[in-house]
């Protein structure tokens, strides 16, 4: 492939809106759920909340000046979602990204599940269990999640299942924005491999952060969005159930419309 030939495949792979690949640090700070286009150094609403970048400058963009190739950030294809993901973990490594390799966390818990789903759950972070076990939502929150999805007629090996968060914060508390710009991407990524037709996020804080927004799940739960190609619903995490067994109503009717979209 020729070098006008290797610009004109990677102009038009921005066109089509790939995420997951830019180099540009810009890229993976959330700020206010914006997104960059070419020519631009300003966010642009793309409207399902995805994220994308353009590798190409400003002055070439208004000029029309052609970009070198060294310019731009080629980007990898994979021959299937099994092949990306395993890129996308290669990539994470034994990460020290941020703060938490630091603050007694086990391993990494990357996800887990069918790397074709049509499914997928994001849940908050790992909890003591499964940065024990490497595998998310393997605690008692997890077996309730286990039969919620059996609820559907579907089994953990349908689905997938993974965090915004890919290690355990100290005591479980809340992830902190610096560990959430650090790992966010890598989520991302999971999504853009697996193409999921439906994500369910699982409690207030995954909700929030997938969303960009600060509503509570109460008022956004059971809601509708379109987010990186897929319908997106938040729903209350498995763990508020435990203690909170009255909203599991809540939650059915949630995956009542799951599984409405999934056979549609």
């Amino acid at each position: 492939m020729d070098q006008d030939q290797l610009e004109e495949h990677l102009r038009f792979a921005v066109e089509l809106g790939v995420a997951g690949t830019s180099r540009d640090a810009a890229w993976r700070e959330k700020g206010d759920g914006s997104h960059f286009q070419p020519g631009t150094n300003e966010g642009a609403e793309k409207g399902d909340g995805s994220r994308f970048s353009s590798e190409t400058t400003t002055d070439s963009a208004s000029t029309g000046a052609k970009v070198g190739a060294s310019e731009l950030t080629p980007v990898p294809f994979f021959a299937n979602p099994a092949d990306a993901l395993s890129a996308t973990r290669e990539d994470i490594g034994d990460c020290t990204r941020c703060k938490l390799h630091t603050l007694g966390r086990t391993q990494i818990v990357f996800g887990v599940g069918n790397p074709n789903a049509d499914l997928m759950f994001v849940g908050e972070a790992p909890g003591a269990d499964e940065d024990v076990q490497g595998v998310p939502f393997v605690g008692r929150a997890g077996q309730l999640l286990t039969k919620i999805i059996e609820a559907i007629g579907l089994t953990r090996d349908d689905v997938y299942i993974a965090n915004v968060i890919k290690c355990r914060p100290p005591q479980n508390r809340n992830p902190e924005p610096d560990e959430v710009a650090s790992c966010e991407p890598f989520l991302f990524r999971q999504i853009d491999a697996i193409k999921p037709r439906v994500i369910v996020a699982l409690g207030k804080f995954a909700g929030q952060t997938l969303l960009g927004t600060d509503a509570p799940i109460s008022r956004i739960r059971g809601r509708l969005f379109d987010y990186r190609g897929a319908k997106l619903i938040p729903t209350f995490h498995p763990a508020y159930l435990l203690r909170n067994p009255s909203a599991k109503r809540e939650v059915w009717e949630d995956m009542k419309l799951v599984k409405k979209l999934l056979e549609s």
